[in-house]
């Protein structure tokens, strides 16, 4: 976490809508995504990493398989532990995790208090985002921890914006 607080009359500016976050998915789609993909855009999102000095984990999955994971200084163990929980949201839900959360919050409440789920093994918070397939549909996740949730979140999505024009 950065220890920048951020004022209520600002956050309704700086958190994207539940329809953005919408929009992101519908426009963030793969024509395919193979082992060699993994691993490019694991090591765009350690590059930018790295460029910041960002203390993340990043992991891929696909299938149930781990296809990509790094660990760069300044993370913890529990940057692992985050990554799997998000995951989880991703897989069950098959949407962003920071837009599952949103998607509770818009309801006037919370995922820890109206999933049912356990927080122990989920969290909707940012940093989780779908890898969808045109034509087939979510098949995996790129996950980043380290940074508070909704960096996190722009931070996954700005390396998707940036590989798939590639």
């Amino acid at each position: 976490m950065s220890g920048r607080e951020i004022t209520p009359r600002f956050a309704a500016e700086i958190t994207p809508s539940v329809a953005d976050l919408e929009a992101q998915e519908r426009r963030l789609v793969f024509r395919r995504f193979t082992h060699d993909d993994a691993w490019a855009l694991g090591s765009l999102l350690v590059e930018l990493a790295r460029e910041r000095q960002a203390p993340v984990a990043v992991d891929i999955h696909r299938a149930g398989q781990q296809l990509f994971h790094a660990a760069l200084p300044g993370s913890t163990p529990d940057n692992d532990a985050w990554i799997a929980r998000k995951r989880r949201v991703v897989e069950r839900y098959g949407a962003a995790s920071y837009l599952v959360g949103a998607r509770f919050r818009a309801k006037g409440t919370t995922f820890e208090d109206s999933s049912r789920l356990d927080p122990d093994a989920y969290a909707a918070h940012g940093g989780s985002f779908p890898i969808n397939i045109e034509g087939v549909g979510v098949v995996g996740s790129v996950t980043v921890s380290g940074l508070p949730q909704l960096e996190d979140h722009r931070f996954v999505v700005e390396a998707l914006e940036q590989f798939l024009s590639e």
